[in-house]
């Protein structure tokens, strides 16, 4: 699995570099958390969002309106 490979790559010599110490139970959780969402964040970096025009007057603070998305 590629996922894991480069969690493994780069994980633990990162925290390493930074200072921070990660037991085997520590990579573990970190190892199955970047399983799972890794794939839907690489898929994101992947989109061409260029065509998506951008939301005017966005309000972080509040929650998006609801659409209908069945049009």
């Amino acid at each position: 699995m590629e996922g894991v490979d480069s969690f493994d790559d780069f994980v633990p010599a990162g925290l390493a570099s930074l200072g921070i110490e990660a037991d085997e139970v520590e990579l573990a959780v970190m190892r199955a958390a970047h399983q799972l969402w890794w794939p839907a964040i690489g898929a994101l970096l992947a989109a061409d969002l260029g065509a998506v025009p951008p939301e005017p007057r966005a309000d972080l603070s509040a929650a998006p309106e609801r659409r209908d998305l069945a049009r």
